[in-house]
């Protein structure tokens, strides 16, 4: 696979700066692997002030790939993980179920006999699912559970009124654990730290993981659901035992059994009330969302998980992607004061780490015949594949999207041209934009065409490519052998002849601030909401692609005062003014088609088509249509 230059020197400077803990063992494959975009993100974390450090470890095939720090962190860095604590609890748990000592279908009168209401009738199972009706925590104005030991923890919620029956709905919260915990101690004769350790920390070489003392901070407990502290490597220890099945180094751990039981649906129909967090992270919902103390955020046609997780309020994540044969650990904690400033959500945001994991990979898959690239352009640079031969055909992707829009098109075409799709600067791979450094993508895009030689090209861009699409119209049409703009084409906002005022900024600073005091996660979701609004038969197949673009977006045009980047309004008297001789082509989705667009009135040589049963993202929703259109668009051209 041939590299450029530059993206090698880049890359190279990139990582010295931030793998300074650093280590590959013998006969790991980390040299196919370029990790920019996920340091790209983590970094901007830390920069931000949202985390002062963290640590990321990453194994494929039972091989680190991947092992650094952040910020001022360490791999001996000892952190509270909070939630990421209960995957450990549910496995010290399993141990002793292997034992016989206990059963997950143990009801809490078994080992508690003042569980004289209906708490009393869950099962050891529902208390580590968070179905057991038991309240999430301790209610508003009572102490909350930072006891050091379960028993006086235990004491403290035999009396608390039940939510709901026993599987009737999940709850996600700490409490329960606390029971379960507490049994475990009666049936092993031992407290909880010390089970714990025998069990799981020791076997596994876990020297600095505790769910004692119990911290008083908020968040840190109770002990088993919020509780632990753990670091980088022992908690990825632990991760490679789950991966492997229980057995760790050659011993066996935890059985299959015990593995299985605990990735296996553990609400068993229970309704679904709070968090909705899968669906939020994934853009999908199934009904079986948990596991014993893990989420399973993806299941396989037979139900079996294959992302599990057990993601903390303090950020910290780790996770288990079986389509990928990896596992990963990346430990923090949030600064909760800038966090809330800023309306950033660790909790939902450290699970974009599988996305990002999985493009890595799908890019170190690249043929041969696909080169990559980075081009300096002002300021910044652009990040780019091409492959196949013939006249250059370049696809422009759209708002929140990056090159990967084009997966449907980008094999497709390179049979026949040279094709080329690139990251627009504030997306995917490309460096992210200044709002005190003026540029326009148009600008851009002539920067990228001049460094590959390119003296012309086809041009096809969706939505914001579209926006583009009409910039070059304007500015330089001389470059182009045929335009077509699919989903967009005039965008209807101030262009460079209309600067910022004083009043404009203001506004865009309120907006901005409203947009933060929202949750900035919740302004992606939002987006998705409006893209999945209306569209063809298949529109909720795209709807998991269309959010991993969303997802991994690094979300700076909302949350900044955009330089004027394209024409807009501006586009229109440039274009009646001028004669455009190009031959172009507006696509619409049918579900979308209005009437003729603005462009049609600017340019009236160019011909309207309409990609059927699509929307607005028509190349994903209907590629076999939108394919041939543009096909035949450009070969009648090339023709001409």
């Amino acid at each position: 696979m041939s590299i450029k230059c530059v993206n090698t020197l880049l890359i190279q400077c990139f990582c010295f700066c931030l793998c300074s803990c650093n280590f590959h063992p013998e006969g790991t494959e980390t040299q196919k692997y370029d990790f920019q975009p996920i340091h790209q993100t983590v970094q901007a974390w830390v920069d931000s002030g949202y985390y002062n450090g963290a640590g990321l470890m990453i194994a494929r095939n039972n091989q680190v790939i991947l092992d650094t720090c952040y910020g001022n962190y360490t791999p001996e860095a000892q952190v509270y993980i909070a939630s990421a604590g209960k995957w450990l609890a549910a496995a010290a748990i399993a141990a002793v179920v292997d034992e016989g000592k206990l059963s997950w279908d143990d009801q809490v009168t078994k080992w508690l006999p003042e569980f004289t209401d209906v708490k009393g009738t869950a099962t050891l199972r529902q208390l580590f699912s968070h179905t057991a009706g038991y309240p999430d925590y301790q209610p508003q104005g009572v102490k909350k559970d930072d006891y050091q030991t379960l028993e006086e923890s235990v004491a403290h919620i035999v009396d608390l009124p039940a939510d709901t029956v026993p599987g009737a709905e999940f709850h996600y919260g700490g409490l329960a654990m606390q029971v379960a915990g507490r049994m475990a101690e009666l049936a092993t004769g031992k407290d909880w730290e010390t089970l714990f350790q025998e069990k799981i920390a020791q076997p596994l070489g876990m020297k600095n993981t505790h769910f004692t003392p119990v911290d008083s901070v908020d968040g840190h407990s109770p002990m088993l659901g919020g509780g632990a502290r753990s670091t980088l490597h022992d908690y990825t220890a632990f991760l490679d035992m789950i991966f492997n099945n229980g057995v760790f180094r050659g011993k066996r751990i935890l059985s299959e059994k015990a593995i299985t039981e605990m990735q296996a649906d553990q609400l068993r129909g229970a309704k679904i009330i709070t968090p909705d967090y899968v669906r939020k992270v994934r853009a999908e919902q199934h009904k079986g969302v948990y596991g014993l103390g893990e989420w399973r955020e993806e299941v396989d046609s037979l139900d079996n998980a294959v992302l599990i997780s057990s993601p903390s309020w303090a950020g910290a994540y780790p996770w288990i992607d079986k389509t990928t044969d990896t596992y990963g650990f990346f430990i923090t904690h949030v600064n909760v004061e800038k966090a809330n400033q800023a309306g950033f959500s660790s909790f939902y945001s450290s699970p974009v780490l599988p996305i990002l994991v999985r493009d890595v990979y799908k890019e170190a898959a690249l043929p041969d015949s696909v080169e990559r690239g980075v081009v300096p352009v002002e300021n910044g640079t652009i990040y780019y594949q091409e492959a196949g031969s013939g006249e250059p055909l370049i696809f422009i992707h759209g708002h929140s999207f990056d090159h990967s829009e084009w997966e449907p098109q980008f094999p497709v075409f390179a049979k026949h041209f040279r094709t080329i799709v690139y990251d627009c600067r504030g997306y995917g791979r490309s460096s992210m934009p200044d709002e005190n450094q003026p540029f326009r993508h148009v600008d851009d895009l002539i920067t990228l065409m001049d460094s590959l030689h390119l003296e012309k090209a086809h041009l096809v861009g969706l939505s914001m490519g579209g926006f583009i699409v009409t910039d070059m119209l304007a500015l330089h049409q001389d470059r182009i052998l045929t335009a077509t703009a699919a989903s967009g084409d005039i965008f209807p906002v101030p262009g460079p002849s209309e600067p910022w005022t004083a009043e404009g900024i203001a506004r865009r600073r309120d907006e901005i601030a409203a947009l933060k005091a929202n949750g900035i996660l919740q302004q992606k979701w939002d987006w998705l909401a409006g893209l999945m609004s209306k569209g063809g038969s298949n529109l909720e197949n795209i709807r998991r692609p269309v959010w991993d673009m969303i997802y991994r977006w690094s979300q700076w045009q909302p949350l900044h005062i955009e330089p004027r980047l394209v024409l807009g309004n501006d586009a229109v008297a440039i274009l009646k003014s001028e004669k455009i001789d190009v031959p172009v082509m507006v696509l619409t989705g049918e579900v979308d088609y209005k009437g003729p667009r603005k462009l049609n009135e600017c340019i009236p040589s160019a011909i309207q088509k309409i990609v059927p049963d699509a929307g607005h993202v028509s190349n994903l929703e209907n590629p076999k249509a939108f394919n041939q259109l543009v096909m035949d668009f450009i070969n009648e051209n090339k023709s001409n």
